[in-house]
């Protein structure tokens, strides 16, 4: 397995999401209409450079943090920090209280709820402006595509301060559909909406089921990503080699090979090399842990080690090899989330009152699923993430049936003295 997390990271907006070339947000699904907040994007942020890093510092960390959760089940992962981050940032703008106190520590956000969300609309705008440059000689430098939307319960209110904060620095409008009647229908409309924006490698970001009658809004985030390698590998030099799988067996995998002048780094337990994009201002780091180490130096990766990495890279002459591949992987993170200390959002305790004035709402469930396919010829990304708000629920009846041996006491309600207490392990008449 390759390291992604540095690439799948660095995400902006081609279009659709209020970006500086003029897009606009894209038309409402079949079965859906479209409420847009009446204050425009935000396309020339003010946000300083200093809030733009640490934005970009905590999203590192919270990503490691969360990419170690995640990846406690075996076999390959592939995630966009940047798309949770975003999603999660956008439900954070309506959290209130100790919710909003949990969830700004488990993402790692630090700078309070005005400078984040302005940070994050900054970022976005500023990837956005780099994809858009040209390369000497002609094309684009990489394709980029983040959008962002809300999906709302029919007649439900909503406030307009909320609406406002996701429509200046997300650009996201909010499409109307109807959980309470048809909740499997509104379930297939956000599926293809999210397929669409990502190329189709996204086909079903949520599974049948975590969309309920009890649902009155999904917040979503969908990513896609292609870019060409500054020096593509020579598909003539693509040949079998073993794999080594960390329980010991092999595996023949296709490999890509390729000699070339690379950014290079290595320490007492792995190497580094950094495979750049097409106007080298993206790249794919990949790490490979000593034989041995691959456990170690992934438990061992936080923002402060990849840091290290990137600062240890240096030309250096490099024979490289590295097998073409290609997977998706959902994940489900609730449990990841809580684990962080994101608890109270997930229970009833949950105060997003931010978003309809009530204490009424919770996260049912944030899911995440991302894609990546590395040839020849570059890379292709895709990931999709959706935070799923329902109402809470009255308790649901309790039932007691008392077909075993019980207790019982009569009891004084008043003075609360004991009158009678016994057993009974065997019914009688």
């Amino acid at each position: 397995m390759v390291w992604t997390l540095a690439m799948a990271a660095l995400v902006g907006c081609e279009d659709g999401n209020g970006a500086p070339d003029g897009a606009v947000l894209p038309s409402a699904p079949a079965g859906a209409e479209v409420v847009r907040s009446s204050r425009a994007r935000i396309t020339a942020s003010a946000a300083p450079a200093e809030d733009l890093q640490a934005l970009a510092r905590g999203n590192a960390e919270f990503g490691l943090a969360l990419y170690r959760a995640v990846g406690a089940e075996a076999g390959n992962v592939v995630m966009s920090p940047h798309s949770v981050s975003v999603a999660l940032g956008m439900t954070w703008a309506g959290a209130r209280t100790e919710t909003e106190t949990q969830m700004a520590s488990a993402l790692r956000f630090s700078m309070g709820q005005a400078r984040t969300h302005a940070a994050f609309n900054a970022l976005d705008l500023a990837l956005a402006q780099r994809a858009m440059r040209p390369v000497d000689g002609g094309g684009q430098r990489f394709r980029l595509r983040v959008v962002n939307s809300l999906w709302g319960q029919r007649g439900y209110r909503f406030l307009t301060p909320f609406l406002d904060t996701l429509g200046e620095h997300y650009g996201a409008a909010m499409y109307l559909v109807d959980f309470v009647r048809d909740a499997e229908g509104a379930r297939r409309v956000i599926n293809t909406w999210v397929s669409t924006q990502t190329e189709r490698r996204i086909p079903e970001l949520l599974p049948m089921g975590v969309v309920r009658s009890s649902t009155v809004l999904v917040l979503t985030n969908a990513v896609y990503f292609s870019a060409s390698w500054a020096q593509p590998f020579p598909a003539g030099d693509t040949r079998p080699a073993d794999f080594h799988l960390l329980d010991g067996s092999t595996r023949s995998a296709p490999t890509m090979n390729r000699v070339a002048e690379l950014r290079y780094a290595e320490g007492p337990t792995w190497q580094a090399v950094e495979l750049p994009y097409v106007g080298e201002e993206v790249s794919m780091l990949v790490i490979v842990p000593a034989v041995g180490r691959f456990a170690e130096v992934e438990r061992g990766l936080d923002g402060a080690a990849l840091t290290a990495v990137v600062a240890g890279l240096h030309p250096r002459r490099v024979t490289l090899s590295l097998p073409r591949f290609s997977f998706r992987k959902p994940a489900g993170l609730r449990e990841p989330l809580r684990a962080m200390g994101m608890t109270d959002a997930f229970s009833s305790s949950a105060d997003l009152s931010g978003m309809d004035g009530t204490r009424s709402l919770f996260i049912q469930d944030v899911l995440h699923e991302g894609y990546i396919a590395v040839d020849e010829a570059g890379t292709e990304a895709a990931a999709a993430t959706a935070v799923i708000i329902g109402r809470v629920s009255a308790p649901e009846p309790a039932t007691l049936r008392a077909d075993r041996p019980f207790l019982f006491a009569i009891r004084d309600n008043p003075t609360g003295a004991v009158l009678f207490f016994g057993r009974v392990v065997e019914p009688s008449r």
